[in-house]
């Protein structure tokens, strides 16, 4: 692995059972410590695959993981332990509260105790959730939702933290929020690993993407100098101009 990467990724192909074609075609990615790295794509273009792959969800057909110095292949619940990841679909109970279903996600963890509680209440306070704590999920908004998911994922401080459309569906006080807490978090030492169709706010948010596209790595760099080296205005314009204007499914 490179000296600053925390994750470092080798010719990673992944093909499905039935499968004319790869999901993911030789996909190489050094992603470093500390940074806010954006794996953006269309519909189907393999960066949930490529992703769900990182996290140990998902085996790959072939290639090399070294994720904080350690083999996917040895050593996947290792990994397990220092990563955080807050998926698309709302993973939590409906039919418990905010703080019922973070005490279960924290013992999962392997906390327990004063230290569990105190960051339950401390992560309740700072996303505004504190009065309606004791309300049984099913009855939050969707931006409500959002923030306790995204609670559920980074109660252990997670070394590197996984998010799958975190903003996706929320109102704007909900997304700045959200975003101004991630920031904090990778100030504080997160490295934050970041899959979004919401190009302005990874514009905005990234530190360096990379777009992925057919299962194949097409551009990484900073957003700013893709912008400028495709002479496009901004990141949208250039996500369209590389990744073409047709409809996907």
């Amino acid at each position: 692995m490179e000296s600053n990467s925390v994750i470092e990724i080798s010719n990673l192909f992944k093909t499905f059972n039935g499968a004319l074609t790869p999901a993911v075609k030789g996909v190489s990615l050094s992603i470093h410590k500390n940074e806010i790295f954006g794996l953006l794509g269309p519909n189907g273009a393999g960066k949930t695959t490529t992703i769900s792959i990182l996290c140990g969800i998902m085996n790959a057909s072939s290639g090399d993981v070294f994720v904080d110095g350690k083999d996917l292949k040895t050593q996947v619940n290792a990994i397990k332990q220092i990563i955080g990841v807050v998926p698309q679909d709302i993973a939590l109970y409906p039919t418990l509260t905010a703080r019922e279903n973070l005490d279960f996600y924290g013992r999962m963890y392997g906390l327990s105790g004063k230290i569990l509680k105190d960051k339950i209440e401390l992560w309740l306070t700072d996303f505004g959730l504190l009065e309606a704590a004791n309300k049984r999920v099913a009855s939050y908004s969707g931006g409500m939702k959002r923030r306790v998911n995204l609670i559920a994922g980074v109660l252990h401080n997670p070394k590197i933290l996984f998010l799958d459309e975190p903003t996706v569906g929320v109102d704007v006080q909900s997304r700045n929020v959200i975003i101004e807490h991630l920031k904090k978090l990778n100030k504080e030492g997160t490295t934050i690993v970041y899959s979004s169709h919401h190009m302005e706010e990874a514009e905005n948010f990234c530190t360096r993407v990379a777009i992925i596209d057919y299962g194949e790595i097409i551009c990484e760099g900073k957003p700013k100098e893709l912008i400028k080296s495709n002479n496009c205005t901004n990141f949208e314009n250039l996500f369209l101009k590389l990744t073409n204007r047709s409809l996907r499914d």
